[in-house]
């Protein structure tokens, strides 16, 4: 066939590309033809079912499908003919009869409504058809509401959940007009494996689906309506997903997907369903002072009074009480920024700190998630960011994953990976835990915690000794390749299968699976990093690409999956001890001059400043005295917790800026209101290098404040007199010394929402694949950096006999101070709680649901127990969202010696029946 294909439409020649079909060459020439059985967005394909796109074909008997029919050379198309045009009304008049009058539907103003409206439909002729369907309403599910009454049996929702979010939890049953659709095996919602993406509901016409919050809420009119919507990005993980805000009457209503590089539409549970953490009556609404007559910082708060230890104030008052506990310390401030801000927000912030006390004592989350990754690929291939964007497994035929879990942390990635098994692509899953990829996975590897190191170099071992390396990439682009070529020789997996717990055939299967791949990529976590050799671990993954010769073409790559929404970007930005924006050393003269020239200020510090968890420690030792806190909340974040709380109660002035009255706020002298992501303008830049455009859909609340404008009056109070009038003045100037953002501009993003870094002109929407011609190091070559089996910092014994790991959850993100203040989520999964192996549990004597007490060296909490097969019997595994039960009261402060990151995923831990322990006491 070839590329282009001519066919007269309507009278008027057109061409049309191979593989589309009519309905899409009408819709590209602005002809509306009726479609319920499909959308014209990425993932839904057209199904030919409804009949409601009806055309005719010269010298065909019958009317086409134009959604599914393809046109050839010379047809002769007419979609307005007497005979098309009343097919299509008929079809909608027969939909119409069974539907619920329009005055009564919940969703008027949905597809199906507007498919009518274009046929001319508004009533039928047609008597309503009984419909044998049990229970036709279904509100058991906290997020949405099924309501069959108005089910065409179009199919879109079995496609969105099967095809597109892969989650196979919707069918069809039932015949004929009796057919509708069931969740498992036809229960209800609630009660069903659904993850509450509500890819259904959005994919629904009709209203059938709908989210529960947009039915409780109506009042007089259509329950969908909204006075007007915004574009923005989601503020939750790494994955970046783009949104629509729906808003009514000052408040956002509900979130729709909308067509994001990195989502297509998608959205989780999170996404969809977490907004309106913005609106909980816990908001910061104005600036609060420490009252004088307050007890010793702490925890030591009334939930259900939060303010007691705080006088409200005027933003005068604060500003002026805040700057003046941090004017003239230098050296005694340190500051932490914040991942959940914007670009220009992290830029304004780390200049902050180094042009107004002179020194680099400036870090953020960073620190506690991919540091060890970050550091391993500066180190080795001369770039902290991935080489390929996650959407690139389109192209590859085996992918691993490994301490990972995408289904619960970053969801809408996972559709990507689940979709390619589909394809028949090979996913590898490497892991501790059983994790949701395990069932799409062609490899399982479950392997024992902390063991990375001694799995990864068994791998590459069989790779070198069966000489399956390519050996054309490693002479042309790698360096170090003899080195570690003779390091590897003493890890067969023979010898390193009693270490990692994986059999010696399969590691010799993976090796041999991803040596052969035409193309490969490799995906990680924090499963990975959160080591005290996670730089090491990261440095196996890179040398096994590298030897593989994986980098640098379609569908290969090495990828850390980001963990919160701009943590990318904020590292991109400089708010890093050790680096200025771009990673540029800050020990190099010619750096800090060139922006010392911007920023029209003397030097500061060539020292590398102290990260996150040294600041602490630094608070011990006298030296940091007053810190400045944007959006963090490392009273809940910090690994041995109550040592991190311990400082911050020492500290003589604390500034925090945030939403809420958090867990660290706590412990302020002064707490400054701040937006929310709906709230505000700026930039982000997500796991697959994509910078997005962020818009406010809302005004703070009361007198709160955009971060940005409340950093750049902080600035001014300390004498640095800052000129900016918007975030886009932020972000020109940031474009100055970081090459990253060439080509790059706020009108342009404005324009076009999204540009992926980087990006070779004004018109390239930039590179998903870099480092195809050499790498961004002395000489252009990537390096092979050998790694030792290295044991965690503390290993279980008689005293603490299990494995203790930390994570996420898919309802829960970072600290909780935002998904716990959402509805739909906070009563999702509103407890704390731990998961065992139930033979664990039944060792232990405890039931599903009983309470256990987890101790270490450090401290313990009391919770609810799991259980879950996917964890090991000598396993824990806990979610690090609840206060009540903080998991980083256990965790080891223990820290990677190159990244500087604790070891969160490995702690020695004794698990005893709550009860029992009580009884005792």
């Amino acid at each position: 066939m070839s590329e282009t294909i001519r066919f007269t439409l309507d009278g008027t020649e057109v061409t049309a590309k191979a593989g589309d079909t009519i309905w899409e060459v009408a819709n590209g020439r602005g002809l509306v033809i009726p479609h319920l059985c499909h959308k014209p967005a990425p993932g839904y394909r057209p199904d030919g079912n409804c009949r409601a796109c009806m055309v005719e074909v010269e010298g065909e008997r019958n009317l086409v499908a134009s959604c599914i029919r393809e046109p050839v050379e010379g047809m002769v198309v007419t979609t307005d003919s007497a005979r098309a045009s009343s097919a299509r009304k008929l079809v909608m008049e027969m939909l119409v009869a069974d539907q619920p009058p329009r005055e009564e539907a919940r969703d008027r103003s949905s597809h199906f409504w507007d498919m009518a409206d274009a046929t001319g439909v508004s009533e039928s002729r047609f008597p309503k058809l009984e419909q044998d369907r049990v229970p036709l309403l279904d509100d058991s599910h906290v997020a949405m509401r099924v309501n069959l009454d108005a089910c065409i049996q179009c199919g879109l929702c079995v496609r969105a959940c099967r095809e597109v979010q892969v989650n196979d939890v919707f069918g069809m049953a039932g015949r004929g007009h009796d057919a509708y659709p069931t969740l498992d095996f036809n229960d209800p919602m609630g009660d069903s494996t659904c993850v509450a993406c509500g890819e259904c509901v959005q994919a629904c016409p009709t209203g059938a689906l709908m989210e529960s919050s947009v039915l409780d809420d109506a009042q007089q009119g259509d329950s969908a309506d909204f006075d007007y919507e915004v574009s923005s990005v989601c503020p939750f993980c790494g994955v970046g997903c783009q949104l629509s805000l729906k808003v009514k009457d000052n408040k956002v209503k509900y979130v729709d997907g909308i067509d994001g590089p990195a989502n297509e539409n998608r959205l989780c549970v999170k996404g969809r369903f977490g907004y309106d953490y913005i609106h909980h009556p816990h908001r910061l609404t104005k600036p609060l002072i420490r009252r004088e007559d307050a007890p010793p910082k702490g925890l030591n708060v009334d939930p259900a009074n939060p303010l007691t230890h705080f006088r409200e104030a005027t933003w005068e008052e604060a500003m002026d009480f805040a700057a003046d506990g941090l004017r003239g310390r230098g050296r005694e401030v340190a500051g932490f920024g914040s991942a959940k801000c914007t670009n220009e927000e992290a830029y304004l912030f780390q200049k902050l700190i180094r042009q107004g006390f002179g020194h680099n004592n400036v870090d953020h989350c960073t620190r506690l998630c991919h540091a060890s990754s970050v550091a391993a690929l500066i180190e080795n291939v001369g770039s902290g960011a991935v080489t390929a964007t996650f959407n690139e497994i389109e192209n590859a035929d085996v992918a691993i994953i490994i301490g990972a879990n995408p289904v619960e942390n970053h969801p809408v990635a996972a559709t990507y990976f689940k979709q390619f098994t589909k394809r028949g692509g090979k996913l590898i899953v490497m892991d501790p835990r059983g994790v949701g990829l395990r069932k799409y996975a062609s490899h399982m590897l479950q392997f024992r915690p902390g063991a990375d190191v001694s799995m990864l170099n068994a791998i590459m071992h069989v790779i070198v000794e069966e000489e399956l390396y390519d050996r054309q990439y490693i002479e042309a682009y790698t360096e170090n390749w003899e080195a570690e070529k003779e390091h590897l020789k003493d890890f067969s997996p023979e010898k390193m299968a009693p270490i990692c717990g994986i059999e010696p055939d399969v590691l010799r299967d993976v090796a041999r699976t991803f040596a052969g791949a035409r193309a490969a990529m490799i995906f990680w976590g924090m499963g990975v990093s959160q080591h005290i050799h996670g730089t090491d671990n990261s440095r196996c993954l890179i040398s096994l690409a590298l030897m593989a010769g994986q980098v640098g073409r379609p569908g290969t790559g090495l990828h850390p999956l980001r963990g919160q929404n701009n943590v990318q970007g904020a590292s991109d930005a400089g708010l890093i001890p050790m680096f200025l924006p771009d990673y540029q050393s800050v020990k190099d003269d010619g750096v800090r001059s060139a922006f010392t020239e911007v920023w029209e200020s003397g030097d500061f510090s060539s020292e590398p400043g102290l990260t996150v968890t040294e600041i602490v420690d630094d608070i011990h030792a006298g030296n940091t005295k007053a810190m400045y806190i944007l959006g963090e909340n490392p009273a809940m974040s910090d690994p041995d917790v109550d040592h991190a709380r311990d400082a911050f109660a020492k500290l003589d002035h604390l500034v925090v800026q945030d939403l809420f009255i958090t867990e660290t706020a706590n412990y302020a002298d002064v707490i400054l209101p701040a937006s929310a992501f709906a709230e505000k303008s700026g930039t982000v830049t997500n796991t697959n290098r994509q910078v997005q455009m962020g818009r406010p859909a809302l005004a703070p609340p009361g007198e709160a404040r955009e971060d940005w404008q409340i950093t750049v009056d902080l600035a001014n109070r300390l004498g640095l007199e800052w000129d900016y009038k918007s975030p886009a003045d932020v972000f020109a100037e940031m474009t100055i010394n970081m090459p990253s953002l060439a080509n790059i501009t706020w009108e342009r993003l404005e324009r076009e929402n999204a540009v992926t870094y980087p990006s070779l002109s004004p018109e390239d929407p930039g590179q998903s694949i870099v480092f195809g011609d050499g790498f961004p190091r002395e000489g252009g070559r990537a390096r092979f950096t050998p790694a030792s089996v290295i044991p965690p910092d503390e290993v279980p014994d008689a005293d603490y006999p299990m494995i203790l790991t930390t994570g996420r959850q898919l309802e829960h993100w970072h600290t909780g101070s935002m998904t716990r203040r959402s509805r739909v989520l906070d009563a999702v999964e509103p407890e704390a709680n731990c998961s065992l192996h139930p033979s664990t549990l039944r060792k232990m004597g405890v039931e599903p649901g009983g309470m256990v007490r987890l101790v270490t060296r450090r401290g313990s909490i009391t919770l609810m127990a799991r259980a879950d097969r996917a964890v090991a019997p000598d396993m824990v595994f806990v979610p690090f969202a609840f206060v009540e039960a903080a998991a980083n009261v256990l965790t080891n402060p223990a820290v990677d010696p190159y990244g500087k990151i604790p070891e969160f995923k490995f702690a020695a831990v004794r698990v005893e029946a709550a009860e029992s322990q009580v009884a005792a006491e």
